[in-house]
């Protein structure tokens, strides 16, 4: 049966940096679910479709053809490799539009689902744990404090840190209020507050509840 490993945390908490380390270290493909929803936002785009109109959204993430490869390291939008393209900031704001909308949610989560129940998997998002694999064998909530999430995601872009934490607050907002899978820790998920650790000891941490709760651990080092 596939393993799947569930991370969970608000933006800019290290989620995908750690999620990728970790798939790599145990031979598990990597699902950027951020990725999947920045796809179907840059359809939008180039469709020149309003990314809030639930009805268009709904449409393109059905009929969207995504798919991982190399791992996860690349993404494919109906057979055209958009890996660079879903990382402009104008597809990342109307992401985070188009991730509100249930249909459209419930479309990728079908696409998810079948991703992992064929492979071992590392996923990370806002309602893995919750929603798409509620199951998974490893949850974890990964966390960082506010200064230091904008820290993080004012280094990665090169941006401004006081329009940048203005952003984080108002994406958590979204994400944590949405009537459709908001983010919201689940009990048996192990909280990791990566604030003062480094990615290596953040790696590590999860790993030591891998190897505690997979078979005992032993193939996984």
């Amino acid at each position: 049966m596939a393993i799947v490993i569930a991370i969970d945390g608000p933006a800019a908490a290290g989620k995908s940096t750690i999620a990728r380390r970790l798939a790599a270290r145990l031979g598990f493909i990597y699902i950027d679910s951020g990725a999947m929803y920045r796809a179907v936002a840059l359809w939008a785009s180039r469709e020149k479709l309003d990314p809030s109109d639930r009805h268009h959204m709904e449409q393109l993430a059905l009929a969207a053809d995504i798919t991982l490869e190399d791992d996860g390291a690349r993404v494919l939008l109906n057979g055209e490799d958009v890996t660079d393209a879903i990382r402009a900031p104008e597809v990342s704001r109307a992401a985070s539009l188009v991730a509100t909308i249930p249909g459209v949610r419930r479309a990728l989560v079908e696409k998810q689902r079948a991703i992992g129940s064929q492979n071992n998997v590392v996923m990370e998002g806002r309602d893995i744990g919750s929603v798409v694999f509620p199951n998974a064998d490893v949850k974890v909530f990964l966390d960082a404090k506010t200064e230091e999430r904008v820290r993080r995601r004012a280094a990665e872009v090169n941006g401004n840190r006081e329009v940048i934490s203005q952003q984080l607050h108002e994406r958590d907002e979204r994400d944590r209020s949405r009537v459709e899978a908001p983010l919201t820790q689940q009990p048996d998920a192990l909280y990791l507050d990566s604030t003062g650790l480094s990615i290596d000891e953040v790696e590590e941490a999860i790993l030591r509840l891998v190897r505690a709760r997979i078979s005992n651990g032993k193939e996984y080092r």
